[in-house]
């Protein structure tokens, strides 16, 4: 990305001179690599300012430009706050969105799909991974139900992409949304994979001024954070297999250490249908909030992040058990490519420690220090 700053430092859209097409010769270079990481063409790569962006163009671009076939979408309840605020607006406008409830492990059934498509259905929009519980949704079988119907997929594989496969000529989705940070690439970039064939996906832009990205998208492009983008799939590409087995294999020994310090910790999620770097788990009578005040050494997150000072916790986690939990009882531990053996364990001293001598105050103290809604609720994290 250095030269970027530079000496290539030249708008990727002025072709006039050297300097523009330097950078953008620097911009397909970074576009050829996120497609092929994806198996798509070129072309169906739309950039934008990271996964949210991508989210709002994907379905308010499809809700508009197909409004004269439907104004019906679906999603489940557990997606990420891009998705759901987005339906949310969407409602207000005279659409209508079906809510999909997930089971205890945080799955949606296929076949509840199925049952909850309709004729004037334009948009399906499951997120391939949780942000919270990690747990992988079967996008695949749900786009060939989709395809049938010829309904239109759409799925954020933000916090996938770095872990298993996204192909989507296998996963067969028709719109995608990724993000530079989740795998280790820079922040505020990310793109948008738009199908061109079979069927050709059309949509109406949200930013417009120019007709950049072949109308989809206008604006001065990021050419430094692209060009991050693009080497870190390049990246991804190579080294994705061995870092999800090392990782995975992180994650179980994670697991067991902090079982062995408490019998009856339970997992938040599926541990089969996972990715291989998440771990959210509850602990029975802890206050999750004031156990993190005692860790000074290891960054993990509250899986209860609160939304609204009396909501109860985490959505996605009450979706799980149909009930809050108040308490705050649940972390989520996410673990990089860069994590060791040695730091897991240091980890799991740290939180056993901390455990014993972390104090249990009254579920009313915890909702009390939320204090204003958290502005980041449900976060990328």
């Amino acid at each position: 990305m250095l030269p970027c700053f530079g000496e290539v430092f030249g708008n990727a859209s002025s072709r006039q001179h050297a300097t523009g097409r330097r950078a953008a010769a620097l911009v397909e270079t970074a576009r050829r690599q996120v497609a092929d990481l994806l198996d798509c063409e070129p072309s169906e790569i739309v950039w934008t300012s990271g996964a949210s962006e991508s989210d709002n163009l994907a379905l308010k671009g499809v809700a508009e430009a197909y409004a004269h076939r439907g104004k019906h979408l679906i999603t489940a309840v557990t997606e990420h706050r891009a998705v759901l605020d987005v339906c949310g607006r969407l409602e207000r406008g005279g659409c209508e969105v079906s809510y999909l409830d997930v089971d205890e492990e945080g799955l949606v059934d296929p076949e509840s799909v199925a049952a909850t498509l309709r004729d004037d259905t334009v948009l399906v929009s499951l997120m391939l991974a949780n942000n919270e519980i990690g747990v992988l949704q079967p996008v695949r079988e749900i786009a060939e139900l989709c395809r049938a119907r010829g309904v239109l997929l759409h799925t954020d594989a933000a916090q996938a992409l770095a872990w298993v496969d996204c192909r989507v000529s296998q996963l067969g989705v028709d719109l995608m949304s990724i993000s530079g940070h989740k795998i280790c690439g820079p922040k505020g970039v990310g793109a948008l994979y738009v199908r061109r064939r079979r069927p050709r996906v059309r949509l109406v832009p949200r930013i417009e001024g120019g007709g950049h990205e072949r109308g989809r998208r206008s604006g001065t492009l990021n050419v430094p954070g692209i060009v991050g983008l693009g080497k870190a799939c390049e990246l991804v590409a190579a080294e994705r297999r061995e870092d999800a087995g090392r990782t995975g294999e992180l994650r179980d020994l994670l697991l067991r250490l902090l079982s062995e310090a408490v019998p009856d910790l339970t997992v938040n999620g599926s541990l089969r249908h996972r990715l291989p770097n998440n771990l959210n788990v509850a602990f029975p009578g802890i206050d999750a909030e004031r156990l993190l005040a005692e860790l000074t050494t290891v960054a993990v997150s509250s899986g209860a992040a609160c939304s609204d000072p009396g909501a109860g916790g985490s959505y996605v986690l009450k979706a799980l058990n149909g009930v809050d939990d108040p308490s705050g009882r649940s972390l989520r531990f996410g673990l990089g490519r860069s994590t060791t053996r040695a730091e897991i364990e240091r980890a799991a001293r740290e939180i056993t420690t901390a455990l014993q001598r972390a104090p249990q105050p009254l579920a009313t103290e915890v909702a009390a220090s939320c204090g204003d809604p958290c502005a980041d609720a449900g976060g990328w994290g």
